[in-house]
């Protein structure tokens, strides 16, 4: 069966973007992007790099984890204000909203249904893993449904922002177990998490 992946950049202090939910890899972002940091991303997710910065580093790599990104509105809306409409072309890509009632783009797909249910139809299809790239309030809501952690957690702190988890979260703690871990020498960590058995 395919994993949920919540594959994301967080702060020490488990914030994914600022209070204001801006990019925070973005030419007026906070968030470091050092050369082994992005090395270790193309050679490892390629295909969660979004499209123009595929092209900039010449990667074609389609990657072997993922094939579905999941994102909700206001993610998506940061690509948007960025000119970009479907800023994953070479995978599956839902947005989730209840407010967005046209797609625009022919090729991102418009969930208004339940999140948890559609992830779970998901889940019985055939294909890779599926992506979950955030914001917050979407992983909130689908954390029942997550089986995988993937964390880049940068070197800084914020004091505030966007939390790793939205007020959609339900108060239930779960183990998890640390099944890979590769810290950099610019200080970034990558630690993989998977659902502990209960």
């Amino acid at each position: 069966m395919r994993k949920l992946v919540y594959y994301i950049a967080t702060t020490l202090d488990g914030f994914l973007a600022g209070p204001d939910g801006g990019d925070p890899s973005g030419p007026d972002g906070f968030w470091p992007v050092p050369e082994d940091y992005l090395r270790h991303i193309v050679a490892e997710y390629p295909e969660t790099l979004p499209a123009p910065a595929r092209e900039a580093l010449s990667v074609t790599a389609g990657g072997t984890r993922f094939d579905t990104v999941l994102e909700g509105r206001r993610t998506y809306e940061i690509g948007l204000r960025a000119g970009l409409t479907d800023a994953y072309p070479h995978l599956r890509h839902l947005v989730f909203s209840r407010t967005l009632t046209e797609s625009p783009d022919p090729a991102v797909e418009l969930v208004a249904d339940d999140p948890v249910e559609t992830v779970r139809k998901l889940k019985q299809e055939d294909g890779r893993d599926l992506w979950l790239i955030g914001g917050g309030e979407l992983a909130g809501a689908l954390l029942p449904e997550i089986d995988r952690l993937v964390l880049k957690v940068g070197p800084l702190t914020l004091g505030t922002g966007i939390p790793l988890f939205g007020g959609g979260a339900a108060f239930e703690p779960r183990r998890w177990e640390l099944t890979e871990h590769l810290v950099l020498r610019s200080g970034a960590a990558f630690l993989t998490y998977d659902r502990a058995a209960e």
